[in-house]
């Protein structure tokens, strides 16, 4: 396949494109820089712009751009790059994909669990109706902002939990424990949905490739992990004490709503989709998944 990806500088799009690579795709990146290799097209999506003829020439599009959510705290200027970061991109390469006279055969679509909102006792799965709060606003806009490539192609959004790799939201996790002050997060029983890079990067692959799933797919692993489970299988994989508590009060008045949203949204996220449509997942075991994350890094 030819593949365009779009925010392949992060942790996931850059560990995304080399695979594809090894497995023999062709990709090309849209980046907002002057380009440096040959496989690089410029774009400029506060101008409006996107290569057209790089949309044309694609048999699948990847969009993995937006504004990290774990940059603190989420001042009101960050609240808007946050949703502007996803919205306003995502139409543009809607509005590009609807117009194109050879548009992709797929476009998969970065999307997250936050969605859901915060749900004490529910299993969650992809027709699970949305939750409340500040992400669960900015994914429902960021999804909605595919609809005008609906009809024209097989469109994926990627419901992404807690991704286990050695940046991202792991990171000050691991940066802490390594520190000696490991903590439980809250009360420590809200449900994390989580997924290894790896696993991560093979069902992006495998969506591409599906002849079937179009729509919301949770991308998380099968396993019901707790925040505790989590901090802790970092300090086992560590060998780091687990001995404080950030209470819930603590977390709300430092981070406000961050907290309340990243921190302590119990949410049971179940990829019942992906695992229908054949995906077997490499990283069932947490801790096993926190030691590839770390070996990584």
């Amino acid at each position: 396949m030819q593949i365009l990806v779009a925010g392949a500088s992060g942790m996931i799009g850059a560990r995304l494109v080399a695979r594809l690579r090894a497995e023999g795709h062709g990709v090309r990146t849209l980046v907002r820089r002057e380009p440096r290799t040959a496989d690089e097209r410029r774009w400029d999506p506060d101008a409006g712009h996107v290569p057209d003829d790089e949309i044309a020439a694609c048999d699948a599009l990847v969009n993995l751009g937006g504004a990290p959510l774990a940059q603190l705290p989420w001042t009101d200027a960050r609240r808007t790059a946050i949703l502007e970061s996803r919205v306003l991109t995502t139409t543009l390469l809607a509005d590009a994909v609807a117009e194109s006279p050879s548009p992709p055969t797929v476009w998969l679509n970065a999307s997250a669990v936050g969605i859901y909102g915060d749900r004490p006792g529910e299993r969650l799965v992809e027709d699970s109706p949305r939750g409340a709060g500040f992400l669960a606003d900015v994914v429902d806009a960021w999804e909605a902002a595919t609809a005008g490539a609906a009809g024209v192609t097989r469109v994926v959004l990627a419901r992404t939990g807690l991704v286990l790799g050695p940046g991202g939201a792991l990171a000050p996790l691991r940066l802490a424990t390594r520190l000696g002050v490991g903590a439980r997060i809250g009360g420590g029983q809200q449900r994390w949905p989580w997924i290894s890079l790896d696993d991560e990067v093979g069902a992006m692959i495998h969506l591409l490739t599906s002849s079937t799933l179009a729509g919301p797919v949770n991308l998380v692993a099968p396993a019901t992990s707790t925040s505790e489970d989590v901090t802790r299988a970092v300090a086992r994989v560590l060998r780091r004490p687990h001995l404080l508590v950030l209470p819930r009060p603590v977390l709300r008045l430092a981070l406000r709503d961050a907290a309340d949203d990243l921190l302590l949204a119990d949410q049971d996220v179940a990829p019942d989709r992906l695992l229908a449509d054949g995906f077997v997942p490499t990283h069932r075991d947490l801790d096993r998944a926190v030691t590839a994350a770390f070996a990584r890094g």
